[in-house]
């Protein structure tokens, strides 16, 4: 009892070892790996370029801020008088700013439905309400950075 051998089919095809996929030529590779690299290395020139101009630029607001504060503090030395006027302006105008927010905020909590179903409604609470805010917020801005360091502030 002999048996012939018959040719088998493999299960698994042959395994390329090189380095190119799918049989691809590795000058390919290299081809493609260098093209890469090239694109990687503009992504960093242009990411370090990028922190070259938010450095300049931090530095250029940073420079103005303190040009600023420094102008600030030469006029309330040349005003102090008047720096001390703003401040106590300031005081009695964050009063009055309490005051007229929460009689806005009543207004609000007592037309609430009216205020969201009518648009005339809404259009006359901010017309009434807002340039008045808005002004008032202004010029307590104004005052509070013009006013004099509080006793406090000027020990620090």
């Amino acid at each position: 009892m002999t048996r012939e051998q018959q040719p088998t089919t493999p299960v698994f095809a042959p395994i390329s070892v090189g380095a190119g996929r799918h049989g691809e030529p590795i000058a390919h590779h290299a081809s493609h790996a260098s093209e890469q690299t090239e694109l990687l290395h503009q992504i960093l020139v242009a990411q370090d370029r990028q922190n070259e101009l938010l450095e300049e630029l931090v530095a250029n607001a940073t420079a103005a801020q303190r040009q600023r504060v420094n102008e600030l503090n030469q006029w309330r030395q040349a005003n102090p008088d008047l720096a001390e006027a703003c401040r106590q302006a300031a005081e009695a105008l964050a009063q009055v700013q309490t005051e007229f927010l929460q009689s806005m905020t009543e207004e609000v909590r007592n037309n609430a439905e009216s205020l969201i179903d009518g648009e005339f409604v809404f259009n006359e609470f901010v017309d009434r309400f807002g340039p008045r805010l808005a002004h008032l917020n202004g010029v307590l801005q104004m005052l509070s950075q013009l006013s004099s360091p509080t006793e406090a502030g000027r020990d620090g």
